[in-house]
């Protein structure tokens, strides 16, 4: 797939999956999640997710699913930081995302995408 396909994909999905890496090895979360322009935001709760991106920010980030008579899978390697300016968080639209949990999710993260690569394949 092309950058564009890759991301225009990726904006379509409703959920995805963020890989971190944990002082015990590697930590993978299901996140829903807003694209805006070639940036990926999500919202969290505070815990081991926040700790170890702060930690290590270099994250993979992946999202999939169907078109047509195909499947597709789109995986960001990038970094994850923090957003701590108010300009910021409003700007990238993660305000207008709703948390599918219940929980306060008042930590707002980006990630940076250093590569995106994406696969599609034929349903038979």
């Amino acid at each position: 797939m092309t950058t564009e396909e890759c991301w225009s994909r990726l904006a379509s999905a409703e959920l995805g999956r963020l890989a971190v890496t944990a002082h015990d090895g590697v930590d993978i979360f299901p996140i829903n999640f807003v694209v805006t322009g070639e940036v990926i935001y999500f919202r969290s709760a505070p815990g081991s997710k926040l700790v170890d991106l702060t930690a290590n920010p270099r994250v993979a980030f992946e999202a999939d699913g169907a078109i047509g008579h195909s499947r597709w899978s789109v995986v960001v390697r990038g970094e994850a930081r923090r957003l701590d300016a108010d300009d910021e968080i409003e700007a990238s639209g993660i305000l207008t995302l709703e948390t599918r949990t219940g929980t306060d999710k008042d930590n707002f993260v980006r990630i940076s995408a250093e590569t995106i690569t994406g696969v599609r394949v034929p349903l038979k």
